[in-house]
Order: structure tokens, then C-alpha cells, then sequence
């Protein structure tokens, strides 16, 4: 039985989440062959979720599942370490580590957090990831990542 399965057995029960099944289902989605995969996790969202993140807000399954194809498609390589995820009430927090190659740039390491939000049927109906979408990329071309962080502590640290 593979874990799609035993997650459908086990918690058929409207998908409810823990903080263990939160930390294997995302690092499961992107450390597959490179290739992000979601078909696993969808199933615990809502179909009205609500996503935001650094460049772009979604409302709705269809949109949100278009966003996932997407980050597929223009992706070569991604993988994700989940460092950590805390629970407080229906919000789940993970603080992940993302590695990200683009077909013509070199591989970025992104830090970042989401906040997760689960509905009374433990769904996740609201979903919100913050990083550094230019900073982290910036920091790995060279010469320019350095001016970039010295111009950022100049203006705003």
C-alpha cells in the first residue's frame, strides 16, 4: 500500500491534518525526482482556498491547482526541507528551506515560513508563504548579490 493509500485509510475522515502528516506531505511534494508533485496533498485542500504569497493571491481549487502546474512547468529542480512545523489551534506553521533551479539560473536557496489554516473539517482553506522571493535569488549571482544586500542595509537596515 503505498502512502497515498494509507493516508486515504487512515484519515478518510475528512483528511484531517498533523503536524506529522503536514511535515511528510510537503516534503513529499517536492523532493520528487526534481519535479514538484501535488496530486497527494490536494485532496486536503478546500475547494475555496485562499493562497498569497510574494508575487501573486489565489482564490479558488482551479486557480490554485494552476498555480501548482505551473511552478511544475518552469521548474527544473525543486526540493524542500521542512525545518520545523508548530500547531496553534487550526494554524499550522512550517519554516522551510526551498532549493529551486530555473532552466537558465543557477540553483537559489530560499528561506522561508507558511502559515497554514485548517476550516472545522480540516481542510486547509487559507494558506500564506512568506520569503525573500529577490533577495534569496539575488544572493546566489555573483558580484551582484553582494551589492544587492549592501544597498538593502544601506536604504533599509
Amino acid at each position: 500500500m503505498d502512502s497515498e493509500q494509507l493516508y486515504n485509510q487512515e484519515y478518510s475522515n475528512d483528511y484531517r491534518l498533523t503536524l506529522e502528516i503536514i511535515k511528510d506531505l510537503w516534503s513529499k511534494t517536492y523532493n520528487t525526482d526534481g519535479k514538484p508533485d501535488w496530486s497527494h496533498i490536494l485532496p486536503y485542500y478546500h475547494d475555496e482556498i485562499y493562497f498569497r504569497d510574494s508575487i501573486q493571491e489565489i482564490r479558488g481549487m482551479a486557480d490554485f491547482k494552476a498555480m501548482t502546474e505551473r511552478l511544475t512547468k518552469r521548474s527544473k529542480d525543486l526540493k524542500m526541507e521542512v525545518v520545523r512545523v508548530v500547531q496553534n489551534e487550526n494554524d499550522f506553521f512550517l519554516e522551510w528551506i526551498m532549493t529551486i533551479s530555473y532552466k537558465r539560473y543557477p540553483s537559489s536557496n530560499m528561506y522561508g515560513a507558511t502559515r497554514l489554516t485548517v476550516n472545522d473539517e480540516g481542510k486547509i482553506i487559507e494558506q500564506r508563504d512568506y520569503y525573500d522571493l529577490w533577495g534569496d535569488i539575488f544572493d546566489n549571482i555573483p558580484r551582484f548579490g553582494k551589492a544587492y544586500r549592501r544597498f538593502m542595509r544601506r536604504k533599509f537596515g
